[in-house]
C-alpha cells in the first residue's frame, strides 16, 4: 500500500502540476474525486498567494492597512480557485489518464434517489 502512495517530495510536486506514476492512479482519482476533493484542492491553492502576500505584513502599518493590502488579493484567488476547481480537476484527472467525469461520482450518488 505504500507503493501506492506519494512520497512528501512526489505529493508537493503532485499538488502543483507534476504527474504521478501510473502505479498511483487509484490514490489519484481518489484525491481528485473523492470525499473531500474540494477542501484539499482549495487549501493547495491557497497556500501560494499566501506565501506571496506574506511578505507584506512585514512593511511597517496598522493592521487595517495590512488587511487593506492583502485580503482582497487573496479572497479573489480563493474565489477564482473556487470558480474553476472542477475544471482543474478534470484537467488533472485527464492528466493522469483517468476519466475526467469522476469529477461528478459524489454528486451523481448524492443525487441516484432522484433519476431512480
Amino acid at each position: 500500500m505504500a507503493a501506492d502512495r506519494p512520497n512528501l517530495l512526489q505529493y508537493i510536486t503532485y499538488s502543483y502540476g507534476r504527474r504521478l506514476p501510473d502505479s498511483m492512479r487509484e490514490w489519484v482519482a481518489n484525491d481528485l474525486a473523492g470525499e473531500g476533493a474540494i477542501r484539499r484542492h482549495m487549501i493547495r491553492v491557497g497556500i501560494p498567494p499566501l506565501l506571496v502576500l506574506a511578505p507584506f505584513w512585514l512593511l511597517p502599518a496598522s493592521l487595517y492597512v495590512h488587511l487593506e493590502m492583502t485580503a482582497p488579493i487573496y479572497i479573489w484567488s480563493l474565489l477564482i480557485a473556487m470558480a474553476l476547481n472542477k475544471v482543474w480537476r478534470r484537467h488533472r484527472l485527464a492528466q493522469h489518464g483517468l476519466d475526467p467525469n469522476l469529477v461528478d461520482v459524489i454528486k451523481r450518488q448524492k443525487q441516484a434517489h432522484l433519476h431512480e
